[in-house]
């Protein structure tokens, strides 16, 4: 008897720790970013700093590399992240950059790393248990070097390399043989820029040209359906419009076949919250659904000011490569949660955007509705860090609240480089009348860095206040650049937006000016498009507004485009689509 009553609460445990188990995630992701590591980039203050990411699945589990953050990251579930210390480069190697946008390719059972490098010295290293941080030299001097370099194992077991960054130069690939890992051939061409064609690709936060020349870089290659997809980062790390575009050939090396650019970025986000979608990799999960990893900006504190963003991916029945980019800061699916053909996310939306704040103190200009103006560039900041400083949101009425995402930004922050050992600790309450409070989140115990922390609730709560109270931060004043409420507001929808115009001037075929009939009771819209009524896979989230200057287009294809209005309680209907010769 005692037996069967222990198996039935065994049984019982089991399946509420499974009926509890978080569903989903928020960009950007919440990993214990390190800081920039040259002094010379902290003169307007010291600041988290990464980009460029790779992620591979290695025996079942994801492995994270990204720039400058002396180790890597690997999760069984793309959720919970576990940071390995590790340096890769040499004592030979004289810079900072420990492994800059760095490669990392399978071969076989092994992965191998590789950093970017202008010299012959840097090392290719190999190993068969990451997880253990067991590494050793493959090669120890990878002579070909290559800044921003990528690794390509095609089926057939052949490996190749692609490198480049430039606004002058094209990206180039080689094939390296798999004993000595020297060239076997020249390096060739594979893509260089075509802004006088698509718009997206011109440089600028304004697509315009007049300060550079648009750069190409971070290579990367996917096979698909016999088809290459070599993918590329443009026009600049530092804007809302940096993309990652696709060019699709026969071959793995473009220069003696044909290829042909898909017009528009495989994976942007121009608007939002998190914008830049640049840079990046593109990886399977264990149920063989496609995923991108790609580099958001801040860039307020120092150009190279980033952060990390993961999207679905996929292909669809013409092998045509998207990535899902709408609502892509708001939560959405893990891997485990994610159905083929289904949504993104749950839908839950943000509540208390504009909302009325308020604070225990505020320090200069960092004011308390920084915080929920949906701009990872702007932050309220107390005055210190001390115990007992709280940011407190008013949702305006009963709210449901189903997740919070919490963005911490660096104000006075005292590190350089990666950091070990440090942590946040705070407590979130709720209240319905701003009275009686009730304990929501406790992490006053976190030994964990959380520097975009993000909790689903285990059950919605109804609500109208949600207050944060700081316990502990690791460095600077308590400061916050996101307090983010997800659920529903319990109201009516915005209605469907009229009168959508897109005026495509003839003078530029690559820009258009759009407008339309503002939604009373809409706070933002998502205006898709697409070289193909049934193809309109990018989308920008444009807040407040009712117009839009629209510079992205491929100069030679028609365009469609439909728009969507955003509330706290959920999207209107999309419009008809519109075709824009």
């Amino acid at each position: 008897m005692k037996k069967t009553i222990l198996t039935l609460f065994c049984l019982i445990s089991f399946f509420a720790a499974f009926a509890q188990k978080q569903k989903t995630y928020c960009n950007p992701i919440n990993i214990d970013y390190g800081y920039t590591p040259f002094e010379s980039f902290t003169e307007w203050g010291r600041h988290r700093a990464t980009a460029d990411p790779v992620i591979v699945n290695y025996k079942g589990d994801f492995y994270l590399f990204s720039t400058n953050q002396w180790g890597y990251w690997h999760s069984p579930d793309m959720l919970n992240w576990k940071f390995e210390e590790r340096k890769f480069l040499r004592p030979w190697n004289k810079t900072k950059d420990e492994l800059c946008a760095p490669a990392v390719g399978i071969l076989g059972d092994t992965m191998v790393v590789f950093g970017s490098t202008y010299t012959k010295n840097f090392t290719l290293w190999m190993s068969t248990n990451p997880k253990a941080n067991e590494w050793k030299p493959l090669v120890d001097s990878l002579e070909i070097g290559g800044w921003d370099p990528a690794f390509f194992t095609d089926d057939d077991g052949r490996f190749y390399m692609y490198n480049g960054s430039s606004n002058n130069y094209p990206v180039y690939g080689v094939e390296l043989d798999r004993k000595t890992f020297k060239p076997i051939g020249t390096r060739m061409p594979m893509y260089i820029l075509e802004s006088w064609r698509y718009g997206w690709q011109r440089f600028g936060e304004n697509m315009d040209n007049t300060f550079l020349d648009p750069f190409i870089e971070g290579a990367w290659m996917t096979k698909h359906n016999g088809k290459y997809y070599f993918q590329y980062g443009a026009p600049g790390t530092e804007f809302s419009g940096y993309a990652d575009g696709v060019v699709v050939g026969s071959k793995p090396l473009f220069y003696d076949s044909p290829f042909t650019p898909q017009s528009d970025p495989l994976s942007f986000k121009a608007g939002g919250f998190s914008r830049g979608a640049g840079h990046g990799a593109t990886f399977q999960d264990n149920s063989k659904n496609y995923w991108h990893v790609s580099t958001s900006i801040i860039c307020v504190k120092n150009t190279w000011e980033r952060r990390i963003g993961i999207w679905p991916t996929g292909f669809d029945n013409d092998d045509v490569m998207w990535t899902n980019t709408a609502f892509g800061d708001y939560p959405l699916y893990l891997p485990s949660e994610r159905k083929e053909g289904g949504p993104a996310g749950p839908g839950w939306m943000l509540i208390n955007y504009k909302k009325p704040v308020t604070v225990s103190s505020t320090l200069g200009a960092f004011n308390a509705n920084n915080a929920v103006d949906e701009s990872i560039k702007t932050y309220w900041s107390a005055k210190t860090s001390n115990n007992g400083e709280w940011i407190q949101t008013d949702l305006g009425s009963l709210a449901t609240v189903n997740a919070i995402q919490i963005n911490y930004a660096d104000q006075d922050a005292e590190f350089i480089g990666k950091q070990i050992g440090i942590y946040h600790q705070y407590k979130i309450l709720s209240s319905i009348d701003g009275k009686k409070w009730t304990t929501l989140v406790d992490k006053s115990q976190n030994k964990t860095d959380v520097p975009h922390d993000y909790i689903e609730l285990e059950k919605p709560v109804k609500t109208r206040f949600i207050k944060m109270v700081n316990i502990h931060m690791p460095t600077g004043k308590f400061a916050i650049s996101g307090l983010r409420v997800f659920g529903n507001g319990n109201g009516t929808k915005p209605g469907e937006v009229k009168n959508l115009i897109v005026l495509r001037t003839e003078k530029d075929k690559r820009s258009a000016y759009i407008k339309w009939q503002p939604v009373d009771n809409a706070f933002a819209y998502n205006l898709y498009y697409g070289t193909a009524p049934d193809k309109l896979y990018n989308c920008i989230m444009i807040h407040d507004l009712n117009e839009y200057w629209f510079k992205a287009m491929d100069l030679k294809k028609k365009y469609y485009f439909s728009i969507e209005a955003i509330n706290e309680n959920g999207v209107s209907k999309k419009t008809a689509i519109k075709e824009v010769d």
